[in-house]
């Protein structure tokens, strides 16, 4: 994995791509523009350098030496909306509909034009952006109030105290209130990709959590199970 910073850093761009002289010409004309730049070569790279750095945008090749790039946006998106743009030398409409449906937010056919990709990666961050939510917001889910800028959980108005990974997994499970997280992507988002298989780890950690947050740990109203898939907070009374 090759990272170049350029001297007034703004966001940082992910290229996964095989090609030498294309990541070549992807990194100097991203640099150009005060990008960050990580580059990598195969499937494998792609999904560990998200994890581990977090970049703003991706620029995915489908043809690497690992695998089908439509492969990583499926793999991705089981745990992160970070921005997907394919570049890719398939022009087929069947090839660009299943990386949309992969969950691909846009799809450019090489060769491509300069001006074109930056208006689509500013179109990619703007969306990505849009859709954050708010810094530091407090969130109230029927009797569970939590304030991410303080850092405090209470219950009907009592302070709970909470371990770093308690809070961690009902920061995820307040943020999306109503939907349900599955195990792997509760696993991916308070672990990170090695533990996506561990998930007697939430069991063991929303045991605690219930004991904490709930009247009745034995028949919990608002942190609920899906067998076999994984956990919901409820957004309203049962």
């Amino acid at each position: 994995m090759t990272t170049a910073t350029s001297p007034n850093p703004a966001a940082l761009v992910l290229v996964v791509e095989d090609d030498e002289p294309m990541r070549r010409f992807l990194r100097s004309t991203l640099l150009g523009r005060d990008f960050r730049v990580i580059e990598v070569a195969t499937l494998a790279a792609g999904a560990h350098a998200v994890a581990q750095d977090a970049p703003d945008l991706v620029l995915l090749d489908l043809g690497l030496p690992d695998g089908d790039g439509i492969d990583l946006v499926r793999r991705l998106r089981g745990w992160t909306q970070v921005p997907i743009i394919v570049l890719s030398a398939r022009g087929p409409e069947d090839d660009k509909v299943a990386a949309f449906d992969a969950g691909a937010d846009d799809y450019l056919t090489k060769p491509f034009g300069v001006r074109e990709l930056f208006a689509r990666m500013r179109v990619a961050l703007r969306h990505h952006r849009a859709s954050d939510p708010p810094d530091d917001p407090v969130h109230e889910v029927g009797p569970i109030r939590l304030d991410e800028a303080r850092r405090e959980v209470t219950v009907v108005g009592a302070t709970v105290h909470l371990t770093p990974i308690e809070y961690k997994l009902l920061t995820q499970l307040v943020r999306h209130a109503g939907k349900l997280l599955t195990y792997q992507q509760l696993l991916m988002a308070i672990w990170g990709p090695a533990a996506v298989e561990r998930v007697h780890y939430l069991r063991v950690h929303m045991a605690s959590l219930r004991r904490k947050i709930e009247a009745d740990p034995a028949r919990p109203a608002w942190l609920v199970t899906e067998p076999g898939v994984g956990y919901r907070l409820r957004d309203a009374p049962p």
